[in-house]
């Protein structure tokens, strides 16, 4: 499972997962697009622990699926709820953004 960071200038990030995930992975992003808004309204709510809980699982799931960047992102948005931390729970939620914009996934051949 590699991942490449784009340079700058690029505008798309490449995965690559295994070929039998991907039936499945579509359904992954689409919930962790459904994350990023429940991310936003539990924000502006303060609810702060349901965003850990999130993080917890994105921080679990990511790498299963081939997403370490997701992964990475839920670790960032768990202790971030953990501490409080709201400037970079929202940071953590603008990369979820980008990278879930940005994302391009291949099968490993």
């Amino acid at each position: 499972m590699t991942q490449a960071r784009p340079e700058a200038g690029q505008d798309k990030i490449v995965v690559q997962i295994d070929p039998d995930l991907k039936a499945i992975v579509p359904g992954f992003l689409e919930n962790r697009r459904r994350d990023l808004s429940t991310i936003e309204s539990c924000l502006k709510q303060g609810d702060l622990d349901t965003i850990r809980l999130l993080g917890h699982r994105m921080k679990g799931d990511g790498g299963g699926y081939g997403f370490d960047q997701i992964s990475t992102i839920g670790h960032h948005l768990e202790q971030a709820a953990l501490t409080r931390d709201l400037i970079t729970l929202q940071q953590q939620q603008e990369h979820l953004r980008d990278f879930l914009a940005r994302v391009t996934v291949v099968c490993k051949r």
